[in-house]
């Protein structure tokens, strides 16, 4: 009876990698590609040991240690040793991020949207789409992790060896095979694929946030999280293996848990309990923008708490940063460009900027949720009624903005109260609160962007994404990486002031909240000129 729950496995492994076919070889080759270009690119900003050992300096400070975790080599900082430091962790958040989104994409959604069912009369075993998904997702980032390695190591730098280059990108591979599994056991627990998403991405963040606390003030924490365990395989300088080993047990743990709870599990149901509706619906549902708001309030409370604590932990490192700068003449030099503002206020963009783009991702998931129930043929059954279609899409773009209002002022609430209670010398709330709504405006243009390609090709939606990772890329290791001017305009986060540093520039946010209204606009007569479900 055993041998016949796995029966099948092989042809739905073909029929995934045929669904997939795309995707996978995009994503795998982007990350090899980033890895490769930022090597390269730290050759040509750090051309002698002097500028490498004065930017390692700036890595010792406890925002940066928050930021990309705990440094290592910072004697000898060589360009294997800067890579891994400084970009390790921010792959590996994005890499555990695409593996969460290819196994909710083929379990907990094909569960909603009948797949499973189908196949699962046809004679096919009890376990063999899960576990067929989570091979493919091991082989792909075995895949990743080699294609990562080989990449660097062709690139000939002195430093990045061939074992330094193993040692990234097996960390790499192991970090996408570990949330591969926590992804398969939120699977098991929710009920459907947004409250499967939505958990995944929220032990993501937990795991960020408590190695960058265990990092800063207490190192045990960070054992608690998977995301400390590959920043201490110290690529390029001591090479340690038994962590990514460490890495990829948790991973075979959680998957064999997946692997069990699916096999007690009834189709269709998760283990976390539902809670049962009311005898009769509030008055709030009477309104498209009611529903919306019910459907994604567990997410957007989600979301905000993470914000929240995002923010706070960043804040509870700002008392550090002047007296660690304060003895080092040579920092003072490098870092302190801007006269009349403290270490501490010309990091504060920095952060904001971070936590802007990270409190995007729900901004959209909020507007691209239409897209999903389009998808889903629920949408229809809504226009079918005396609903406008511009009542229907001005209930998610209200959804979406209002995500970006809540998710900025937390931030900025977070980073703000334990920022000032951790440092002697107070900044004003209300300068916190600023340098954080400066990016709301280029919030709405990413949504008049979204929306555009909901009205007109809905098909393409999803390239918000790699738009918005793209933007992720030149904000924050634009300056690192001294990018011309033009490369950070292509972006709307490149068109914002840098408060308190910079005075806020009105007119770029009144540019940029007009284009964001004439996309919109351009958005909903697409719409509302297209058929639902094309």
């Amino acid at each position: 009876m055993t041998r016949h729950l796995f029966d099948g496995t092989g042809t739905l492994i073909r029929f995934i990698l045929r669904r997939d076919r795309l995707r996978l070889p995009i994503w795998l080759l982007s990350f090899a590609a980033v890895s490769a270009i930022i090597a390269l690119a730290f050759v040509g900003l750090y051309q002698n040991q002097e500028e490498r050992q004065a930017m390692a300096e700036t890595m010792r400070n406890p925002a940066m240690t928050a930021m990309v975790g705990p440094g290592y080599g910072l004697d000898n900082y060589t360009v294997g040793a800067m890579t891994a430091h400084e970009m390790l962790l921010m792959t590996a958040v994005v890499v555990g991020l695409m593996s969460i989104l290819l196994v909710t994409r083929h379990t907990r959604t094909d569960e909603e949207e009948g797949r499973i069912e189908m196949i699962r009369s046809l004679p096919v075993g009890r376990l063999s789409n899960l576990l067929s998904i989570l091979l493919v997702l091991t082989g792909a980032n075995i895949v990743l992790a080699l294609l990562t390695a080989f990449s660097l190591t062709a690139l000939g730098i002195d430093s990045v060896d061939l074992e330094g280059s193993l040692i990234y990108g097996a960390a790499l591979g192991a970090t996408g095979m570990v949330f591969a599994g926590v992804a398969a056991v939120c699977a098991q627990l929710s009920p459907n694929a947004r409250s499967t998403l939505g958990l995944s991405i929220t032990v993501l963040l937990a795991a960020y946030m408590i190695r960058a606390i265990g990092d800063v003030t207490n190192e045990t924490l960070s054992w608690f999280s998977p995301l400390g365990w590959i920043l201490r395989s110290e690529a390029y300088v001591n090479n340690y293996w038994w962590p990514i080993l460490l890495t990829m047990a948790g991973a075979v743990l959680l998957m064999a848990l997946a692997l069990y709870l699916n096999s007690i599990r009834d189709l269709g149901s998760g283990f976390l309990p539902s809670r049962a509706g009311k005898a009769n619906a509030s008055r709030s549902l009477l309104s498209p923008f009611g529903l919306v708001f019910r459907l994604q309030r567990t997410g957007l409370i989600a979301w905000a708490a993470g914000l929240l604590l995002i923010g706070a932990s960043y804040g509870s490192v700002l008392g550090d940063l002047e007296s660690f700068f304060e003895d080092i003449d040579l920092m003072q030099q490098m870092i302190v460009q801007a006269e009349g503002f403290s270490l501490t206020e010309q990091f504060i963009p920095v952060l904001m900027a971070v936590m802007a783009i990270l409190g995007t991702i729900p901004v959209l998931l909020a507007v691209l949720k239409l897209k999903t129930e389009e998808k889903s043929d629920r949408l229809e059954h809504v226009v079918s009624r005396a609903v406008s279609r511009n009542h229907v899409m001005g209930s998610y773009l209200i959804m979406s903005v209002l995500t970006g209002f809540i998710m900025l002022s937390l931030a900025a609430l977070g980073l703000g109260l334990v920022g000032n209670a951790m440092m002697d010398e107070q900044l004003s709330l209300g300068m916190y609160y600023g340098s954080a709504m400066a990016y709301l405006p280029a919030m709405l243009v990413m949504i008049g962007l979204a929306v555009v390609l909901l009205g007109w090709a809905p098909n393409l939606a999803s390239a918000m994404w790699l738009y918005l990772a793209f933007s992720f890329f030149v904000i924050y290791l634009g300056g690192l990486f001294q990018f011309p001017e033009w490369v950070g305009k292509l972006t709307p986060f490149g068109y914002v002031s840098e408060i308190p540093i910079e005075e806020m520039n009105y007119l770029n946010a009144v540019m940029l909240t007009v284009v964001a209204v004439i996309l919109t606009a351009i958005g909903f007569v697409g719409f509302n000129r297209r058929d639902i479900g094309r």
